[in-house]
């Protein structure tokens, strides 16, 4: 488990923490840190520290501070993860929630503190923007999800609000696997291979178009991976996330309201011409694609090219023939809600525009269920469904 945590001055990296029930923090482990320079006028330098804590007990509770004798933070707790693939991770998942109308924040920390979720993945745009008032709004929104991302993995993907200065604060704030500063990154849970990528290398060519490309490279290589059958054996659920999606049916003219979406197509005016994802993730059955950025709620049939592949007319998500994508970036920012064209797209199965989240169990290799929570119905389960593959791989789409 990766402990991250800010000072405003320099100090040491520790983490004191011991088994539940046992002598408190009787086990330690130092780490360090890394100077953030904020790109604002201040250039506020910020003190980033990590510590990895090792030879965890699979599911076993700890209790833990971090700090160092400059002081200490308040006492928090995590369950270590279990190990293996026959167990059932439940997960929270949502993007676009700033510091200014959060509205899911209180129920998901609540939630959360409760026990429900095992993971959080926050699908890009965080804070509204970690950058602003010389990077104050970063810190604020980073206090405020410190009563969930203490106690739970709070796995991350960038979008488009986190540009500034080269998405230096994302890069620099969060702590995700791998050697691409959060960007891009894969790893396993229970029975699934989950991948984080960045969509925002399609729009931010400035900071490099060579991004679209290493990051394909680095897709289809892990896809290989993931794909060999030693180990889609065991864990025989892939799923993406990532920020900007490329299907929706809202009506603000992004990216995904238009048949020529750079992330589902690629882009020809780059020289050479970039691909795009759609063809990669079909071609190495990727069964479930979880995306942000519209501020609303919206479920697809399996598709693929436009085209809806349902399993079947009674039992559309038992045994799809295309990918199914998930659009959850209603968690509740101050850009409010976005609107949906008055007629739904062919693909479209649910769509709803309250704030809320989404949540998710992958209860062994065959079922995944998924429901959204509607934090303007308090609470109240508003949409949910099975997704039921006996087979996973290319091979189930045939």
């Amino acid at each position: 488990m990766v402990i991250t945590w800010t000072t405003l001055s320099e100090a040491e990296s520790w983490v004191e923490y011991g088994l539940r029930g046992g002598m408190p923090f009787e086990l330690t482990a130092e780490g360090n840190y890394t100077l953030f320079e904020d790109g604002g006028k201040e250039k506020r330098k910020l003190y980033i520290h990590r510590v990895t804590v090792t030879g965890l007990k699979p599911g076993s509770v700890y209790d833990y501070h971090c700090g160092s004798n400059y002081g200490w933070s308040e006492i928090f707790f995590f369950n270590a993860m279990k190990g293996g693939t026959s167990w059932s991770p439940r997960f929270a998942l949502f993007g676009d929630m700033g510091n200014e109308n959060p509205q899911s924040l209180a129920r998901l920390q609540k939630e959360t503190q409760l026990g429900m979720y095992d993971i959080i993945l926050h699908i890009g745009d965080f804070a509204y923007d970690m950058h602003e008032d010389n990077a104050r709004i970063g810190d604020e929104f980073m206090r405020q999800v410190e009563a969930i991302g203490a106690y739970v993995p709070y796995m991350t993907c960038p979008g488009n609000h986190e540009n500034a200065y080269n998405f230096s604060n994302y890069r620099n704030r969060f702590s995700m696997p791998g050697d691409s500063e959060s960007l891009w990154y894969s790893w396993n849970i229970g029975p699934a291979h989950i991948i984080s990528f960045s969509t925002e290398v399609y729009f931010y060519l400035d900071y490099g178009l060579d991004l679209i490309f290493r990051q394909y490279a680095w897709l289809k290589k892990d896809l290989e991976e993931a794909n060999k059958p030693e180990n889609r054996k065991v864990r025989p659920w892939i799923i993406t996330m990532a920020h900007r999606p490329m299907y929706c049916s809202n009506d603000d003219k992004d990216d995904c309201t238009m048949f020529e979406s750079y992330v589902r197509l690629g882009r020809n005016d780059t020289k050479p011409p970039a691909p795009g994802l759609e063809n990669l993730f079909y071609l190495y059955g990727v069964d479930l694609e979880l995306w942000a950025h519209e501020h609303s709620y919206e479920r697809l049939w399996p598709v693929y090219g436009f085209k809806v592949f349902n399993g079947s007319m009674e039992q559309p998500y038992t045994n799809p023939k295309a990918p199914v994508h998930i659009i959850t970036g209603s968690a509740g920012c101050r850009e409010k809600h976005d609107g949906f064209i008055p007629k739904p797209r062919d693909w479209s199965a649910f769509r709803n525009t309250d704030y809320g989240y989404t949540r998710m169990q992958i209860e062994n290799a065959t079922h995944i269920y998924l429901d959204q929570v509607s934090d303007d119905q308090n609470g109240k389960v508003i949409d949910s469904f099975w997704l039921v593959k006996e087979q996973h791989g290319i091979a189930s789409w045939h």
